[in-house]
């Protein structure tokens, strides 16, 4: 038996046949792009300024108790009336600090770690949610840390 042998051509014929292209010096033709519509919703950088603002130094203001925080928050508070929903503790802090904001816009939400100072270099710390889509921004939602 004798085996046979095929030649260059006729694996050429064997391989598909690719789309030609043109010459890399050739410009590629213009397309119309729609411009990007605006994210909907507050950015990080809104989110955060209005975080720094919420939280003070001390922490919110019975205004901002009543008017920026979810209804969530407002009947958690309602109910747990031996601490502070918003700052995850029982008395007021020293001093707070805002970390940097991430937002998710798939989830429609951002947030940022809040650090509660309390002297004698002891911290806590906590994750305070804003929705995107709040109007008027507002805090959503609050993880204690422990």
């Amino acid at each position: 038996m004798m085996l046979k042998s095929y030649g260059l051509g006729a694996l050429l014929l064997a391989l598909p046949t690719l789309p030609v292209l043109p010459p890399a010096s050739t410009p590629a033709p213009a397309v119309a792009v729609p411009a990007a519509a605006a994210p909907e919703g507050h950015t990080a950088d809104q989110i955060g300024r209005f975080l720094v603002r919420f939280y003070g130094k001390h922490g919110p203001s019975d205004h901002d108790r009543r008017h920026h925080i979810s209804q969530v928050l407002q009947d958690r508070q309602l109910t747990n009336t031996e601490s502070d929903v918003l700052l995850c503790a029982q008395n007021e802090p020293l001093d707070i600090g805002v970390g940097p904001v991430t937002v998710a816009q798939a989830a429609g939400v951002g947030w940022a770690t809040v650090t509660t100072h309390w002297g004698a270099d002891k911290t806590d710390t906590f994750t305070a949610y804003v929705r995107l889509d709040s109007k008027p921004i507002r805090v959503d939602d609050v993880i204690c840390a422990g």
